[in-house]
């Protein structure tokens, strides 16, 4: 549960940054730029001390990172223009964690209890009243159905990401070679990021070589250092890492609902940092969330 609620914190973050860094370059430059910082970063400590890109798992955590942050992420991006930033947030958030307990339960056969499947809809329930847009709110008027097709991918994607990963620490406790701690949570993120960089780099290069956009616009490279390495640290690096630290120790359907209070996390974060007004119905929100969480933890234990 601890590593849940320090990935909850970090994708917070994370998501603060991302947002500056979109202000400066494109989507999908700050995407591969922010997965190269972490895959570095990860990537010294692995060669280092820990073990690369060996173990009996790699082959299904390198799908695992393709999935996730490789088609995951750039679908995404393309939700955010077409339905908006919240409604992004809400349809993934509550989407991912019942695709995630599913295809766990199909798969790998970790069927949720009946309290933890009741806690775990309390906790997306709060998540889609917090987040979900004011009727004042200006509403899409085109690309509703292409944008929730994306967001929906992205959701299945994050889902499918975290199941694969689990089924690489079966593999790897078969093999007699259980990952555990933070310390192989670094490992598995690392080997992760190299199947999203896969990814990322094929469709930076087919946008870059095959479909060239009539304008352009200019990267602020010098201002998107600062947010490009705060990003990476704060997601791709330490969150992922723990990610999949409580990923090790706890199935999906019970991680997902706990990093899917992330964006309540923003809420309170841009308030703090931004100044930015905490609506009623985000603390109510917030507040059945919470609840849930607690009721989560309880359940497990």
């Amino acid at each position: 549960m601890l590593a849940a609620f320090l990935t909850t914190i970090l994708f917070s973050f994370s998501a603060l940054s991302g947002r500056r860094l979109a202000n400066l370059v494109s989507g999908t430059q700050a995407n591969l730029a922010r997965l190269l910082v972490a895959a570095l970063l990860r990537g010294l400590w692995s060669h280092l001390f820990g073990f690369g890109v060996g173990g009996a798992g790699f082959g299904i955590l390198f799908v695992s990172g393709c999935v996730g942050f490789g088609i995951g992420d750039l679908a995404l991006f393309q939700a955010y223009p077409r339905i908006g930033t919240r409604r992004t947030m809400v349809l993934v958030q509550c989407l991912a964690a019942p695709f995630g307990a599913f295809i766990e339960w199909a798969w790998l056969g970790h069927a949720p209890t009946l309290a933890q499947a009741g806690f775990g809809a309390v906790i997306l329930v709060g998540v889609g009243i917090a987040l979900m847009p004011a009727k004042a709110e200006a509403q899409p008027t085109h690309g509703l159905g292409v944008g929730i097709f994306f967001g929906t991918l992205a959701a299945v994607c994050q889902a499918g990401g975290a199941v694969l990963s689990r089924k690489a620490y079966a593999v790897a406790a078969d093999a007699g070679a259980p990952l555990d701690g933070v310390s192989a949570g670094v490992n598995v993120a690392y080997q992760r990021l190299l199947g999203g960089i896969l990814v990322s780099a094929l469709f930076f290069i087919y946008l870059k070589f095959m479909h060239r956009p009539e304008v352009e616009r200019r990267a602020d490279w010098r201002a998107a250092r600062p947010w490009i390495i705060a990003n990476a640290l704060a997601g791709p690096s330490f969150g992922v890492t723990f990610y999949q630290w409580a990923l090790m120790t706890s199935p999906t359907n019970i991680v997902l609902p706990i990093v899917a209070t992330t964006p309540l996390v923003v809420i309170f974060l841009t308030r703090v940092l931004e100044g930015e007004k905490i609506t009623g119905r985000a603390l109510a929100g917030g507040a059945l969330s919470v609840g849930g969480v607690i009721g989560l933890t309880l359940a497990k234990a």
